[in-house]
C-alpha cells in the first residue's frame, strides 16, 4: 500500500493506493500552510481508509520543481515516515506528475517568477526532454522544436505564459498534480538504493547574507 503526497505548490494532496485500488484521496488549494496542515490531511485519509501506518509498504512524495519550502516540507515528513516505518520513500517529478495520464503532446510548465518557466516535454506519458528551467521564449522555441503534430495539451501555472505558440492546444492550470498520479508514478520500479532529493532546478530567491 502506497501513501504519497504532494506539497510543492498551491496544493496540499494525499492518496492512499492498494494495487490498482484508489482508497482515499484529497486535495486542498492552499498557497502556504503546507507544514501545518500536512500531517493532519494524512491522518484524516488513514482514518477514512480505515487503515494504518503499518500497512504502508511505500511513501511517495513530490520532489520539485516547486516552491523552495513547500518542497522540502513534504520531504521531511516522507523521510521521517521511511524511517520510523522502515520503507522506502520514493521521489517523484511535480511535472511528470501534472503530465501523468495525459495523452498525445504534453507540456508541463510552471511559472516559475523572475521571467522564468520550469518545463518539460511529454509525448504520450514518455518523457521527451529533462526538466529545465527557462525563459518562456526558449520554452516555446524547445516546444516548437520537438511538436509534431497531434493533440497537445499545456498543464499547470505557466501554461497561459507559453499558449501562443500552440493555440490549438487545451490548457490546464491546477493548483497541482493529482495525488493519484503521485502514488502510480512511485509504484513503478524498485526500491530506491537513496532517499529522495529536492530537485532544484535554479539557486533559491532567498540568500543568506555575507559576513
Amino acid at each position: 500500500m502506497i501513501l504519497a503526497f504532494d506539497t510543492c505548490l498551491t496544493a496540499c494532496s494525499a492518496a492512499l493506493l492498494d494495487g490498482e485500488t484508489v482508497l482515499a484521496a484529497r486535495s486542498e488549494a492552499m498557497p502556504r500552510g503546507h507544514q501545518e496542515r500536512l500531517a493532519p490531511l494524512v491522518r484524516e485519509l488513514m482514518a477514512e481508509a480505515r487503515v494504518g501506518f503499518s500497512d504502508l509498504s511505500r511513501i511517495g512524495v513530490t520532489v520539485g520543481p516547486g516552491s523552495f519550502t513547500g518542497l522540502r516540507v513534504g520531504l521531511a515528513f516522507a523521510k521521517g515516515l521511511s524511517a520510523a516505518l522502515s520503507i522506502p520513500a520514493v521521489g517523484v517529478g511535480t511535472l511528470e506528475a501534472l503530465a501523468y495520464g495525459t495523452e498525445g503532446f504534453v507540456t508541463a510548465v510552471l511559472d516559475a517568477r523572475r521571467s522564468q518557466v520550469y518545463v518539460q516535454l511529454f509525448g504520450d506519458g514518455r518523457a521527451l526532454t529533462a526538466p529545465d528551467a527557462l525563459t518562456a521564449e526558449d520554452a516555446m522555441a524547445r516546444m516548437a522544436e520537438v511538436y509534431a503534430g497531434g493533440p497537445a495539451t499545456l498543464i499547470g501555472s505557466g501554461a497561459p505564459l507559453v499558449a501562443d505558440i500552440l493555440p490549438q492546444a487545451r490548457t490546464q492550470t491546477p493548483d497541482g498534480p493529482d495525488p493519484v498520479a503521485v502514488a502510480r508514478l512511485a509504484a513503478r520500479g524498485a526500491d530506491p538504493k537513496h532517499p529522495p532529493r529536492p530537485l532544484y532546478l535554479r539557486a533559491p530567491d532567498a540568500k543568506l547574507p555575507t559576513l
